[in-house]
């Protein structure tokens, strides 16, 4: 189940001493983030979120909500990221949560969901081409991490 993926994923964190998290965004500037994006945001990464925020462990920078100034921000803001990379042809319907780091980002298709409310996650390359990861963030993070820790 992708909770209880995303739930193990965050006591993973927490055993290996926290990371380097924002630490979680209230209701408020997530739905502000959405409104932005256009996209509503699946249960694990609402979760994430709410929790964690954005940050890093270990080498792996996971992207997600920073604060409201989602024009004026960066690395690791979801927000600022997918919108500047839409100008340059990104669909609509990804959010970048994450970079492989030579070019390929990992994006939530929100295109796309489950009869949980959960979206794939998807390889995007530097050729636009697209392919399917993970069948959701909570497993994704997890497996992620699970590289690494």
């Amino acid at each position: 189940m992708s909770l209880s993926d995303l739930d193990k994923a965050i006591e993973l964190i927490e055993e290996y001493g926290g990371g380097d998290f924002e630490g979680g965004k209230d209701q408020a500037i997530i739905e502000k983030a959405e409104n932005v994006l256009e996209v509503e945001f699946p249960p694990t990464y609402l979760k994430f979120l709410s929790t964690l925020g954005a940050g890093d462990i270990e080498g792996l920078e996971f992207y997600g909500v920073i604060n409201e100034d989602f024009e004026n921000s960066g690395i690791p803001d979801a927000v600022w990221l997918t919108l500047n990379e839409r100008k340059h042809g990104l669909p609509k319907h990804l959010i970048i949560i994450y970079s492989a780091g030579d070019g390929t980002y990992y994006a939530i298709d929100t295109s796309q969901i489950n009869s949980h409310g959960e979206s794939p996650i998807v390889s995007v390359d530097t050729m636009g081409k697209i392919n399917k990861i993970s069948d959701d963030f909570g497993s994704f993070l997890l497996s992620e991490l699970q590289t690494v820790l």
